[in-house]
């Protein structure tokens, strides 16, 4: 496993090929925050390693190598995130900047105990699946609730923001992964939609906010 910085890239590097499938320099140094001629320079560097495939003024691939490489350290992120939650007892608000910190802890043995300890989970606090140690993932059937109509009843499965300004707007609402909601009311002209909770207690979210919520449809009522 390379330094720090290199990691950071490989794994914003499949962060963007996952989103976009492919990937450019100039929206690499936007996500990373830093100048053109310092990405150019890594990408360089990476591909001197096998870990990505480059040519001027062509997108960023990773190798086989490179994929290894991202998948191990989103195992080490999400894995940290589920037990910083689990074990430690932290809100899934306040996880992520820990974990993007321990993720570069080089210790197979010490991932692989926390894996045990969870007894082999398959994803993180937030919905995201966790890599197994080949690097396998679990799928998992997901819509938008933005997407649902009147009527329709699913089950929270994940979140596509996992800032904590937007977790502490779904505690406030007293939304977390698994809950069973129904979507009572949809308004046609801005998407806002009032969710029925398994308590019976009713919440309005604004359009923004429920295509970031991801679920798995049950029956319709």
């Amino acid at each position: 496993m390379g330094s720090l910085t290199e990691e950071n890239y490989i794994k914003s590097i499949y962060a963007l090929s996952q989103a976009t499938g492919e990937v450019f320099v100039s929206e690499l140094a936007r996500k990373l925050e830093v100048k053109l001629p310092t990405v150019n320079s890594m990408i360089k560097k990476l591909a001197s390693k096998k870990i990505v495939a480059y040519a001027p003024y062509q997108g960023i691939k990773l190798t086989e190598k490179g994929k290894r490489e991202a998948l191990g350290i989103i195992r080490k992120h999400r894995l940290a995130e589920l037990f910083l939650v689990k074990v430690m007892g932290l809100g899934w608000e306040e996880v992520h900047d820990i974990a993007e910190q321990l993720e570069h802890v080089n210790s197979t043995r010490f991932y692989a105990r926390i894996d045990e300890l969870l007894n082999y989970p398959g994803f993180d606090p937030h919905g995201e699946p966790i890599p197994d140690s080949n690097g396998k993932m679990q799928l998992q059937k997901r819509t938008s609730l933005s997407d649902l109509d009147e009527g329709e009843a699913a089950t929270i499965t994940a979140v596509a923001n996992d800032e904590k300004t937007f977790l502490d707007h779904l505690n406030a609402k007293s939304l977390q992964i698994g809950d069973r909601i129904s979507i009572l009311k949809k308004e046609l002209f801005d998407g806002s939609i009032t969710l029925q909770l398994k308590s019976k207690k009713e919440v309005m979210l604004t359009h923004q906010v429920a295509e970031r919520i991801l679920v798995d449809t049950l029956n319709s009522k």
